[in-house]
């Protein structure tokens, strides 16, 4: 069969051939060129950053028993009742692909036995997924990273991975587009007097409250101030705070997070009305906000969850932690990180190819990235090496090679010269 007949389709045994083009499923994205420069620069970044404050990452499985998330998020929470991936998997086990990382982090310390070895200081980041609407930088699978401190009570440790996410805002270039917002929720005793506050308050507006709202009044009347809906926000508005209802531990913890954040330098807006529904949170609440997305305007944010460990079936451990979306960072970088360039080595004929190949991998040894075209004469492996951006070509022909040197071309300035082939390695590094 000759290059120009029409090839035979394949039999298909009787199937139906689909000729509809496949297409990404909904809510997720590809991550290519400029895309993969920026999402990878800001998981790189962060994880330099997070390694100079002493924290060592980990990683869990990617799916893990549905109930480590229904404790993690609470059951009646909108993640787990309508935005988890669950599954029975064959040995008729209900599994969930996960919807954040704390839940795992924390199930690791309980069943890693690392509940004697505290703290633990814990970057991480990957995947996470959940069926929901998606938008500007929301997708149903989406990136995280994560900072998390297992095991310490002290406030000291909240003003920390607050720092951290800071200086990861800092080394991104985006922390002038971004405002910390803190609150505290207090202890559990100042948590149940403001919770008996927040029950009188809205019961007199309970007619004028949404559906979803009228139901988290009789369980979690703090979630109320968490409302998204326009109408209960206008009630939200007037509704107290928690501030007054903080016994002494409370303030003392609060006001010692706010003086340790001052020494450190990072500025701080205090926002009352961010809260955390679930019972094991406690004390800090922060979220670090931006203007330039949009309503959905958080790009990182935590707090303090004391009681999740306990959830897992681990002693009381006192955590803290933060969790900030790779995509929404991407989308606040000025300008996305260089394509990276290297040195292409360009044989100017097939009978050179072996020992430019030779030089490929001398380069690569020695750390540095280096290519050489597959195929091609000299011209066009020269115009493959301005596509790919490389800045230097290395070019070996016949002569060349009989007296042990390459041409050594500058792209941008045009600049050559003959350096010896047995020193390439040790000038281009």
């Amino acid at each position: 069969m000759t290059e120009s007949q029409p090839r035979k389709p394949a039999p298909n045994d009787g199937q139906t051939v689909r000729s509809t083009r496949v297409q990404p499923v909904r809510g997720t994205h590809d991550l290519i060129g400029e895309s993969a420069r920026r999402h990878f620069h800001v998981i790189e970044t962060a994880r330099r950053v997070a390694a100079t404050y002493g924290f060592d990452e980990w990683s869990t499985p990617i799916f893990e028993e549905t109930a480590v998330f229904a404790r993690g998020l609470g059951d009646t929470s909108d993640v787990v009742m309508k935005e988890m991936y669950s599954f029975t998997d064959r040995g008729g086990e209900s599994l969930t692909l996960r919807p954040e990382a704390t839940a795992g982090v924390c199930r690791a310390l309980v069943t890693n036995g690392l509940t004697q070895s505290l703290p633990q200081k814990v970057f991480y980041t990957g995947p996470m997924f959940r069926y929901e609407r998606p938008q500007k930088g929301r997708y149903r699978q989406f990136h995280q990273i994560d900072v998390e401190v297992l095991g310490s009570p002290e406030p000291l440790a909240d003003a920390e991975v607050i720092a951290c996410g800071w200086s990861i805002l800092q080394a991104l270039g985006v922390a002038q587009d971004v405002v910390l917002e803190l609150n505290t929720l207090g202890d559990r005793e100042s948590r149940m007097a403001y919770r008996e506050a927040l029950i009188a308050y809205f019961s007199t507006h309970k007619e004028a409250l949404s559906e979803d709202s009228r139901l988290r009044l009789e369980r979690n009347p703090l979630r109320v101030v968490d409302s998204k809906d326009p109408g209960d926000k206008a009630i939200v508005a007037d509704a107290p705070t928690i501030h007054p209802y903080l016994n002494e531990h409370s303030a003392a913890f609060y006001g010692k997070l706010r003086e340790h954040l001052a020494r450190i330098g990072v500025p701080v807006v205090e926002n009352p009305r961010i809260v955390r529904g679930l019972d094991y949170y406690s004390h800090t609440a922060f979220e670090f906000v931006t203007s330039q997305l949009g309503a959905q305007g958080t790009v990182l944010g935590g707090g303090r969850y004391d009681g999740l460990v306990e959830e897992m079936g681990g002693p009381h451990t006192p955590c803290v932690g933060w969790a900030a979306g790779v995509e929404r960072l991407s989308m606040l970088l000025a300008q996305p990180p260089a394509a990276p360039a290297g040195i292409a080595v360009i044989p100017a004929a097939e009978a050179q190819e072996g020992a430019a190949l030779d030089i490929v991998q001398a380069l690569r040894t020695a750390g540095i990235r280096a290519e050489m075209a597959y195929r091609g004469n000299l011209k066009r492996r020269m115009e493959r090496a301005n596509k790919t951006g490389a800045h230097t070509a290395i070019i070996l022909g016949e002569s060349e090679l009989a007296r042990g040197v390459a041409q050594v071309k500058n792209l941008s300035t045009g600049d050559q010269q003959e350096i010896a082939l047995s020193e390439l390695a040790e000038k281009l590094a």
